[in-house]
């Protein structure tokens, strides 16, 4: 794949907008505690945490599948292109222009590629021909695959039909749970460069990893979360280069050199937040 360039940086308004978000599961487990964060049209926005930090609880807030994880806002509000969506169904989110791609591959694994891609098109099918071809450009590796059964892809291609399947409804902002969870180093990076691409092609996504170095090195701004809070917010760069974000998530030590995983598990200092 051709190398890609970085998005430029936008100053427009925030089409997306998370303003002071409480998450309560099974009415007693307090999850998401104030989340703040905005993320501008035609961006790319990172969100980094460990397992258990909220992430996932948030990207349902955001397109409204905490019902089925018996989970319910409790404080705050979500804005999508100016209008509040944070109490309405996931269906009408989605037709906003807010789609989200699960964690974990989550395909129709008995259908084929291309059953996938029209089911993800439903909504669109004026569309249908021409929102196919332009997933087919953006991955040729499913216009090859189109009449295999999904569930005989590798990883990678599973990942890549989840995206497209995304793709297929033209939405404004994409919500990337994950992408590059369980690939081969080499998947990863086209992932990477697909993401960039799509992203060019006109698509604001907001992308949760726990791959930080991938995740930071195509976001124009980063957020961190620990504990169902925004702990740092700050443009990719700078956070790529913050020390606790190098120790934390990058397991880079001071000097830049990789950390072996006990170092990483016993920190010498703690983090700033927690001070």
């Amino acid at each position: 794949m051709a190398a890609v360039m970085q998005p430029a940086v936008s100053e427009s308004l925030p089409l997306l907008s998370v303003n002071n978000l409480e998450v309560v599961y099974d009415d007693v487990i307090h999850v998401l505690k104030g989340v703040s964060l905005s993320v501008a049209e035609g961006t790319i926005v990172a969100l980094l945490g460990a397992n258990g930090a909220g992430k996932s609880t948030l990207l349902r807030a955001l397109s409204g599948l905490l019902d089925v994880h018996d989970g319910e806002v409790t404080k705050g509000s979500v804005t999508f292109g100016g209008r509040g969506i944070h109490h309405l169904p996931p269906t009408k989110i989605a037709s906003l222009g807010m789609k989200q791609v699960l964690e974990g591959r989550r395909i129709f694994a008995e259908l084929t590629v291309e059953e996938n891609l029209k089911v993800g098109g439903h909504v669109a099918p004026r569309q249908l021909r021409t929102n196919l071809e332009r997933v087919y450009g953006l991955f040729p590796v499913l216009a090859e695959r189109r009449k295999r059964t999904a569930g005989y892809l590798s990883g990678g291609e599973q990942q890549m039909l989840a995206m497209g399947r995304a793709l297929m409804s033209e939405p404004r902002c994409l919500l990337l749970d994950e992408p590059s969870l369980g690939l081969a180093p080499l998947i990863v990076q086209q992932i990477r460069d697909l993401i960039v691409e799509i992203n060019a092609g006109g698509t604001t996504v907001l992308l949760v990893e726990q791959n930080a170095t991938m995740a930071l090195s195509i976001a124009e701004h980063g957020y961190v979360m620990e504990n169902g809070k925004i702990v740092m917010d700050k443009p990719a760069k700078e956070l790529l280069e913050d020390s606790d974000v190098r120790e934390f998530y990058l397991g880079l030590g001071a000097e830049g050199g990789a950390k072996s995983f006990r170092e990483v598990k016993h920190y010498k200092r703690r983090k700033r937040w927690l001070s």
